[in-house]
């Protein structure tokens, strides 16, 4: 698949007392969605931190737009970001935040967040501080700020974890939006826990454990590499030798199992399915995590 790189990230290092970032090198495709996935605590936060210059005090290169841009700053335009918590301070009220955007950002489109707060039900021309706003509804009003504003790429830490059902089908819809009207020049980065509710617009996959990538692609190529198997609980045994991730009962068993392996299945009663994306990267996350409750 021919595409550039929104983001490149090349020996990104961040140490803190009992955890370390330590990235040789990820790549981030343009004209996509990219999903950044991984438990908690494995260095998800810190490293879009690092991408959207929140962190400077980090090793490593970040290029950005094909490689062209080195200096987060001279990118600030174009690219978006939203994150968790205190994203604004406090004492604005939401129509405070549509000026102060607007002295931050040359490309802010006033009447186009008054547009986006009144779509995500909030009302932009009030007095309301952001600290009376609910979890979530501070995350629709930087979402708000975010998409009034022309940017290229768009980098969201855990967009869909203070949402509702409802409204996490409609950021879904969003990001649909934003990558079609960019024709192939935008792209979106965000983290999630929440991998079935946003499977359905994930282009891309990057899978963290422990400040490490361990496993990044194209979806479509994920579930080439990766299969799910089901089978009878008398092949159980030989089958957990072989499979990459395993769970079992009385009445039978069902894993992932590396497609290049499938064959070391064969003349066992098994089922082949292709799996979710949610079901690869938990079968990724176990095999590396450090937690062995299961």
């Amino acid at each position: 698949m021919e595409h550039g790189n929104v983001i490149e990230a090349i020996d990104i290092k961040k140490k803190y007392k009992g955890f370390a970032l330590d990235i040789p090198e990820v790549q981030i495709p343009k004209g996509f969605a990219t999903a950044l996935i991984g438990e908690n605590g494995a260095g998800k936060s810190t490293f879009l931190n690092i991408l959207t210059g929140i962190r400077l005090d980090h090793q490593g290169t970040v290029r950005y737009f094909d490689e062209k841009e080195t200096d987060v700053e001279q990118v600030k335009e174009r690219i978006g970001y939203t994150g968790p918590g205190n994203y604004f301070l406090p004492h604005w009220t939401v129509s405070q935040v549509a000026k102060i955007s607007g002295l931050l950002y040359e490309m802010f489109d006033a009447a186009r967040y008054q547009e986006l707060c009144r779509r995500l039900g909030i009302d932009e021309s009030g007095s309301k501080k952001v600290s009376s706003l609910s979890d979530g509804n501070r995350m629709k009003l930087a979402l708000a700020a975010a998409l009034a504003r022309k940017t290229e790429c768009l980098i969201m830490d855990e967009p869909a974890s203070p949402l509702d059902p409802l409204m996490r089908d409609c950021l879904c819809g969003m990001i649909r939006q934003y990558l079609e009207e960019g024709g192939g020049e935008h792209s979106v980065l965000f983290s999630t826990h929440n991998i079935a509710d946003m499977e359905n617009v994930t282009d891309y996959c990057v899978i963290m454990e422990h400040g490490n990538i361990v496993e990044s692609g194209f979806v479509e190529d994920l579930k080439e590499k990766y299969v799910l198997v089901k089978g009878e609980a008398k092949d159980a045994e030989a089958a957990q030798k072989i499979l990459y991730s395993y769970s079992g009962s009385a009445y039978g068993f069902e894993g992932i199992c590396m497609a290049e392996r499938l064959d070391a299945l064969a003349g066992m009663d098994i089922h082949v399915e292709t799996p979710s994306l949610s079901q690869i990267s938990v079968a990724v996350m176990k095999e590396n995590s450090s937690l062995k409750m299961y």
